[in-house]
Protein backbone atom coordinates (compact mmCIF):
# COMPACT_ATOMS: atom_id res chain seq x y z
CA UNK A 1 0.00 0.00 0.00
CA UNK A 2 1.26 3.37 -1.03
CA UNK A 3 0.54 5.94 1.94
CA UNK A 4 0.72 9.70 2.41
CA UNK A 5 1.58 11.23 5.52
CA UNK A 6 0.11 14.94 6.51
CA UNK A 7 1.60 16.44 9.84
CA UNK A 8 -0.27 19.62 11.21
CA UNK A 9 0.79 21.81 13.81
CA UNK A 10 -2.55 22.66 14.53
CA UNK A 11 -4.94 19.88 16.78
CA UNK A 12 -8.56 21.83 15.47
CA UNK A 13 -6.87 21.15 11.93
CA UNK A 14 -6.29 17.26 12.82
CA UNK A 15 -9.51 16.80 14.31
CA UNK A 16 -11.24 18.42 11.15
CA UNK A 17 -9.20 15.97 9.00
CA UNK A 18 -8.63 12.81 11.29
CA UNK A 19 -12.21 13.12 13.29
CA UNK A 20 -13.94 10.72 11.58
CA UNK A 21 -11.97 8.05 11.89
CA UNK A 22 -10.73 8.67 15.27
CA UNK A 23 -14.88 8.44 16.01
CA UNK A 24 -14.93 5.23 14.52
CA UNK A 25 -13.54 3.75 17.29
CA UNK A 26 -13.35 6.34 19.77
CA UNK A 27 -12.04 3.51 22.86
CA UNK A 28 -8.87 2.85 20.51
CA UNK A 29 -8.01 6.28 19.75
CA UNK A 30 -9.10 7.55 23.52
CA UNK A 31 -5.76 9.33 24.09
CA UNK A 32 -5.01 10.62 20.74
CA UNK A 33 -8.93 11.92 20.79
CA UNK A 34 -8.41 13.38 24.04
CA UNK A 35 -5.25 15.19 24.02
CA UNK A 36 -6.46 16.71 20.21
CA UNK A 37 -9.62 18.63 22.13
CA UNK A 38 -7.86 19.21 25.04
CA UNK A 39 -4.90 21.54 22.86
CA UNK A 40 -8.40 22.32 20.19
CA UNK A 41 -9.34 24.09 23.34
CA UNK A 42 -6.57 25.80 23.93
CA UNK A 43 -6.33 27.45 20.31
CA UNK A 44 -10.06 28.17 21.26
CA UNK A 45 -9.06 30.27 24.22
CA UNK A 46 -6.54 31.95 22.63
CA UNK A 47 -3.14 29.99 24.52
CA UNK A 48 -0.46 29.39 22.90
CA UNK A 49 0.68 25.73 21.72
CA UNK A 50 4.27 24.04 22.50
CA UNK A 51 5.95 24.93 18.95
CA UNK A 52 7.00 21.26 18.80
CA UNK A 53 4.02 19.53 18.76
CA UNK A 54 2.75 17.98 15.72
CA UNK A 55 -0.07 15.81 14.48
CA UNK A 56 -0.14 13.40 12.06
CA UNK A 57 -2.45 11.69 9.34
CA UNK A 58 -1.80 9.06 6.99
CA UNK A 59 -3.47 8.20 4.21
CA UNK A 60 -3.63 5.59 1.48
CA UNK A 61 -2.69 6.56 -1.83
CA UNK A 62 -4.45 5.20 -5.09
CA UNK A 63 -4.62 6.08 -8.80
CA UNK A 64 -6.65 9.30 -8.11
CA UNK A 65 -4.47 10.68 -5.34
CA UNK A 66 -4.88 10.87 -1.29
CA UNK A 67 -7.38 8.28 -0.17
CA UNK A 68 -8.87 7.17 3.15
CA UNK A 69 -7.37 7.95 6.49
CA UNK A 70 -5.53 4.71 7.39
CA UNK A 71 -3.78 5.91 10.85
CA UNK A 72 -2.96 8.23 12.93
CA UNK A 73 0.10 9.55 15.48
CA UNK A 74 0.97 12.67 17.93
CA UNK A 75 3.67 13.96 19.26
CA UNK A 76 2.40 16.66 21.80
CA UNK A 77 3.52 15.12 25.31
CA UNK A 78 4.88 17.52 27.48
CA UNK A 79 7.65 15.50 29.36
CA UNK A 80 11.27 14.16 28.65
CA UNK A 81 11.73 12.45 25.85
CA UNK A 82 8.45 13.22 24.24
CA UNK A 83 7.42 9.94 23.10
CA UNK A 84 5.17 9.94 19.93
CA UNK A 85 1.74 7.94 20.44
CA UNK A 86 1.19 5.71 17.75
CA UNK A 87 -2.65 4.07 16.90
CA UNK A 88 -3.06 1.14 14.25
CA UNK A 89 -1.69 1.72 10.76
CA UNK A 90 -0.43 0.16 8.27
CA UNK A 91 3.13 -1.34 8.19
CA UNK A 92 4.22 0.65 5.06
CA UNK A 93 2.56 3.73 7.02
CA UNK A 94 4.28 2.46 10.37
CA UNK A 95 7.33 2.42 8.40
CA UNK A 96 6.79 5.79 6.30
CA UNK A 97 6.52 7.54 9.51
CA UNK A 98 9.71 6.35 10.97
CA UNK A 99 11.72 7.68 7.83
CA UNK A 100 10.05 10.84 7.57
CA UNK A 101 10.77 11.78 11.54
CA UNK A 102 14.21 10.89 10.10
CA UNK A 103 14.14 12.73 7.35
CA UNK A 104 12.94 15.69 9.53
CA UNK A 105 16.31 15.06 12.47
CA UNK A 106 13.41 14.55 15.19
CA UNK A 107 15.52 12.58 17.77
CA UNK A 108 13.04 9.66 18.97
CA UNK A 109 13.74 8.61 22.02
CA UNK A 110 10.60 6.66 23.05
CA UNK A 111 7.21 5.51 21.62
CA UNK A 112 4.02 4.65 23.01
CA UNK A 113 0.58 3.36 21.49
CA UNK A 114 -1.28 0.15 19.96
CA UNK A 115 0.72 -2.88 18.69
CA UNK A 116 2.03 -3.57 16.04
CA UNK A 117 2.13 -0.57 14.61
CA UNK A 118 4.06 0.97 17.66
CA UNK A 119 6.76 -1.29 17.41
CA UNK A 120 6.71 -1.70 13.86
CA UNK A 121 7.51 2.28 13.89
CA UNK A 122 9.87 1.56 16.74
CA UNK A 123 12.38 -1.04 15.32
CA UNK A 124 12.56 1.19 11.93
CA UNK A 125 14.10 4.27 13.43
CA UNK A 126 16.10 2.27 15.95
CA UNK A 127 17.54 0.61 12.05
CA UNK A 128 18.09 4.44 11.32
CA UNK A 129 19.59 5.48 14.09
CA UNK A 130 21.73 2.78 15.11
CA UNK A 131 19.77 1.64 17.90
CA UNK A 132 17.90 -0.80 20.02
CA UNK A 133 13.91 -1.07 20.81
CA UNK A 134 13.36 -2.42 23.65
CA UNK A 135 9.50 -2.76 25.47
CA UNK A 136 9.56 -0.48 28.95
CA UNK A 137 5.88 -1.81 29.94
CA UNK A 138 3.19 -3.65 28.41
CA UNK A 139 -0.22 -2.14 28.52
CA UNK A 140 -3.44 -2.90 27.50
CA UNK A 141 -6.71 -0.64 27.08
CA UNK A 142 -10.23 -1.76 28.25
CA UNK A 143 -13.61 -1.01 27.86
CA UNK A 144 -16.30 -1.73 29.88
CA UNK A 145 -20.53 -2.00 28.57
CA UNK A 146 -22.09 -2.36 32.22
CA UNK A 147 -20.48 -2.13 35.56
CA UNK A 148 -20.71 -4.71 38.13
CA UNK A 149 -21.22 -3.66 41.36
CA UNK A 150 -18.35 -4.20 43.77
CA UNK A 151 -18.95 -3.54 47.71
CA UNK A 152 -19.48 -0.53 49.00
CA UNK A 153 -16.54 0.81 50.96
CA UNK A 154 -16.50 3.30 54.26
CA UNK A 155 -16.82 6.93 53.33
CA UNK A 156 -18.45 8.93 49.73
CA UNK A 157 -16.98 9.86 46.13
CA UNK A 158 -16.78 13.85 45.63
CA UNK A 159 -15.25 15.85 43.02
CA UNK A 160 -12.31 17.13 43.59
CA UNK A 161 -11.82 21.10 44.97
CA UNK A 162 -9.50 23.53 44.23
CA UNK A 163 -8.00 22.78 47.51
CA UNK A 164 -7.23 19.25 46.72
CA UNK A 165 -4.31 21.05 44.23
CA UNK A 166 -1.60 20.07 45.76
CA UNK A 167 -3.08 16.91 46.66
CA UNK A 168 -3.79 15.64 43.65
CA UNK A 169 -0.43 17.10 41.86
CA UNK A 170 1.50 14.60 44.43
CA UNK A 171 -0.68 11.68 44.04
CA UNK A 172 -0.23 11.84 40.17
CA UNK A 173 3.38 12.19 41.09
CA UNK A 174 3.10 9.38 43.11
CA UNK A 175 1.28 7.28 40.94
CA UNK A 176 3.95 6.67 38.06
CA UNK A 177 6.42 5.93 40.62
CA UNK A 178 4.22 3.36 42.66
CA UNK A 179 3.35 2.04 39.28
CA UNK A 180 6.85 0.84 38.59
CA UNK A 181 7.56 0.17 41.69
CA UNK A 182 4.63 -2.84 42.18
CA UNK A 183 5.66 -3.91 38.52
CA UNK A 184 9.06 -4.49 39.88
CA UNK A 185 10.41 -2.02 37.27
CA UNK A 186 12.85 0.74 38.09
CA UNK A 187 11.42 4.02 39.44
CA UNK A 188 11.23 6.61 36.58
CA UNK A 189 10.45 3.72 33.50
CA UNK A 190 7.33 4.94 33.46
CA UNK A 191 7.35 8.64 32.58
CA UNK A 192 5.64 10.81 35.09
CA UNK A 193 2.43 12.30 32.97
CA UNK A 194 1.69 14.99 35.55
CA UNK A 195 0.03 18.25 34.58
CA UNK A 196 1.00 22.10 35.41
CA UNK A 197 -0.48 23.40 37.94
CA UNK A 198 -2.59 25.48 35.60
CA UNK A 199 -3.99 22.18 33.70
CA UNK A 200 -4.86 20.38 36.89
CA UNK A 201 -6.98 23.38 38.33
CA UNK A 202 -8.64 23.55 34.76
CA UNK A 203 -9.16 19.66 35.03
CA UNK A 204 -10.33 20.09 38.30
CA UNK A 205 -12.86 22.77 37.39
CA UNK A 206 -14.53 20.89 34.50
CA UNK A 207 -15.05 18.42 37.32
CA UNK A 208 -12.77 15.66 36.13
CA UNK A 209 -11.18 14.44 39.20
CA UNK A 210 -12.65 12.79 41.68
CA UNK A 211 -11.37 12.16 45.33
CA UNK A 212 -12.77 9.13 47.96
CA UNK A 213 -13.31 10.42 50.98
CA UNK A 214 -13.14 9.18 54.64
CA UNK A 215 -14.34 11.35 57.51
CA UNK A 216 -12.79 13.92 55.93
CA UNK A 217 -9.66 12.51 54.92
CA UNK A 218 -9.12 11.89 51.24
CA UNK A 219 -7.83 8.17 50.62
CA UNK A 220 -8.52 7.62 47.20
CA UNK A 221 -8.08 9.91 43.69
CA UNK A 222 -9.22 9.01 40.02
CA UNK A 223 -9.91 11.05 37.16
CA UNK A 224 -12.77 10.57 34.55
CA UNK A 225 -11.46 12.10 31.22
CA UNK A 226 -14.74 14.29 29.14
CA UNK A 227 -16.11 11.85 26.64
CA UNK A 228 -14.18 12.06 23.33
CA UNK A 229 -16.25 10.39 20.26
CA UNK A 230 -18.01 9.06 22.93
CA UNK A 231 -15.64 7.31 24.91
CA UNK A 232 -14.38 8.46 28.62
CA UNK A 233 -11.17 7.64 30.03
CA UNK A 234 -11.02 6.58 33.49
CA UNK A 235 -7.42 7.34 35.42
CA UNK A 236 -5.01 7.83 36.71
CA UNK A 237 -6.39 5.57 39.42
CA UNK A 238 -4.15 6.00 42.87
CA UNK A 239 -4.67 5.02 46.41
CA UNK A 240 -1.49 5.81 48.84
CA UNK A 241 -0.27 2.76 49.96
CA UNK A 242 -1.55 3.44 53.65
CA UNK A 243 -4.86 3.39 52.54
CA UNK A 244 -5.08 -0.11 50.04
CA UNK A 245 -7.07 -3.02 50.83
CA UNK A 246 -10.03 -1.66 51.42
CA UNK A 247 -11.71 -1.24 47.94
CA UNK A 248 -11.52 2.66 47.67
CA UNK A 249 -10.16 1.90 43.87
CA UNK A 250 -12.80 -0.18 42.83
CA UNK A 251 -15.79 1.88 44.25
CA UNK A 252 -14.50 5.21 43.00
CA UNK A 253 -13.43 3.39 39.27
CA UNK A 254 -17.00 1.46 39.19
CA UNK A 255 -18.86 5.03 40.12
CA UNK A 256 -16.96 6.91 37.42
CA UNK A 257 -17.43 4.17 34.34
CA UNK A 258 -21.55 4.85 35.67
CA UNK A 259 -21.44 8.26 35.28
CA UNK A 260 -20.00 7.64 32.02
CA UNK A 261 -22.41 5.23 31.21
CA UNK A 262 -25.23 7.93 31.91
CA UNK A 263 -24.13 9.91 29.92
CA UNK A 264 -23.82 7.88 26.98
CA UNK A 265 -20.35 7.55 26.80
CA UNK A 266 -18.18 4.16 26.96
CA UNK A 267 -15.55 4.08 30.21
CA UNK A 268 -12.38 2.38 29.28
CA UNK A 269 -8.87 2.93 31.14
CA UNK A 270 -5.27 1.55 30.61
CA UNK A 271 -3.95 -1.12 32.84
CA UNK A 272 -0.14 -2.29 33.50
CA UNK A 273 0.10 -5.54 32.24
CA UNK A 274 2.73 -6.47 35.15
CA UNK A 275 0.01 -5.96 37.64
CA UNK A 276 -2.05 -8.41 38.29
CA UNK A 277 -3.87 -6.79 41.21
CA UNK A 278 -5.43 -3.91 39.12
CA UNK A 279 -6.23 -5.81 36.04
CA UNK A 280 -8.52 -8.91 38.36
CA UNK A 281 -9.82 -5.49 39.79
CA UNK A 282 -10.93 -4.06 36.76
CA UNK A 283 -12.16 -7.27 35.09
CA UNK A 284 -14.59 -8.07 38.46
CA UNK A 285 -16.24 -4.51 37.98
CA UNK A 286 -16.74 -5.68 33.97
CA UNK A 287 -13.82 -4.06 31.88
CA UNK A 288 -12.99 -6.84 29.02
CA UNK A 289 -9.49 -6.29 27.07
CA UNK A 290 -9.47 -3.98 23.62
CA UNK A 291 -6.16 -4.21 22.73
CA UNK A 292 -2.51 -4.63 23.78
CA UNK A 293 -0.40 -1.35 23.86
CA UNK A 294 3.38 -1.01 24.65
CA UNK A 295 5.71 1.97 25.76
CA UNK A 296 9.01 1.27 24.06
CA UNK A 297 12.56 3.12 24.28
CA UNK A 298 15.31 3.07 21.70
CA UNK A 299 18.29 2.71 23.23
CA UNK A 300 22.14 3.19 22.08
Amino acid sequence: MAVSLEFLASPSAFLTEAGEHLAQDSVLSTVVATMAHRGAAVEQRGGDLPPDDWWLVARSVGADGAGEVVGVAMRSAPFAPRPLFVLPMPQEAAVALAHALHGRGEEVLALNGALPATQVCADELARLASRKATVAVHSRLHQLQSVVPPRVPAGDLRPATYADLPLALAWYAAFFVDADQQAGRPVGTHAAEVPPPDEMLRRIASGDLWIWEVDGTPVHLSALNPPSFGAARIGPVFTPPEHRGRGYAGATVAALAQIALDAGATPCLFTDQANPVSNALYARIGFTPVVDMANLVLEA
